[in-house]
């Protein structure tokens, strides 16, 4: 049985499909069998991973039952990949029947057992493909930047995440909430890194000790196809991932790395 983790904050550009090509690369570095799922429309975690979304079988082929999921999982260098593109958008109108909470988790379902590890990658949104990743995962990951609008669209998905709870969903547990593009000696980000904390507690979670740097090589990755840790393994913002994978890890109890000094 695979460990299962969504990546999510309705609040875009917060890091959420870095932080997923993270885990996923470090994952498969330390030796676990790891599957990507993209569940944005705009394709980001595909395409950061080298892979050409617009000719290719996606998760929407999937999802809508016209082609089995082993079909579609792609390989990449930070391990395989259901990718995703723009079709997937149509998901709110088409995936309408009663028990669409579940697709995603149905599809998971077939192939769970083949890996450790299974990254779901969030659109910004509420939705129904959000709420999908939700019933699907055991884990949930928020990142967040230090600014007030990404702690509000935390604070939103409380009601989403206790509705999941309540209904679908009943072991769904907040890992924690990570700090992108921090910088401790910002009064902001200080102050945002306070009230990052009551919510936590809301959440009947915490605050990962890891907190991701801002750093070029985040921008400069996706070009290469790679993910931060191939791309810079180096870097500050690297050395970052590293230890928020030794806090998840420790979570599941397996694939965990040494600490890092």
């Amino acid at each position: 049985m695979s460990a299962i983790i969504a990546i999510t904050n309705q609040k875009g550009g917060v890091g959420k499909t870095t932080t997923a090509c993270s885990l996923m690369d470090g994952l498969h570095q330390r030796g676990a069998r790891v599957l990507g799922v993209d569940l944005d429309p705009q394709g980001s975690l595909g395409f950061c991973l080298g892979l050409d979304i617009e000719n290719c079988a996606t998760i929407y082929d999937v999802l809508k039952g016209s082609r089995p999921i082993r079909e579609v999982i792609t390989p990449s260098d930070c391990g395989d990949v259901l990718p995703s593109n723009i079709l997937l958008s149509a998901a709110e109108l088409e995936f309408n029947r009663p028990g669409r909470e579940f697709l995603l988790k149905n599809c998971l379902s077939e192939v769970e057992d083949d890996y450790d590890y299974i990254i779901i990658d969030t659109p910004p949104a509420l939705n129904v493909l959000t709420v999908n990743a939700y019933v699907a995962a055991d884990g949930l990951v928020v990142p967040m930047a230090p600014e007030i609008l990404s702690l509000l669209g935390v604070s939103q998905i409380r009601e989403t995440i206790d509705t999941v709870r309540r209904c679908y969903n009943s072991r769904l547990r907040v890992l924690g909430i990570l700090l992108n593009k921090f910088n401790l000696r910002l009064i902001l980000n200080r102050d945002v890194l306070d009230m990052a904390e009551q919510i936590a507690r809301q959440l009947d979670t915490k605050v990962f000790q890891a907190r991701i740097r801002s750093g070029v090589a985040v921008a400069e990755s996706p070009a290469h196809g790679e993910s931060v840790l191939t791309y810079a393994p180096g870097s500050k913002v690297a050395r970052d991932f590293r230890l928020l994978l030794n806090e998840i890890t420790r979570e599941y109890g397996s694939f965990t790395a040494p600490p890092i000094r």
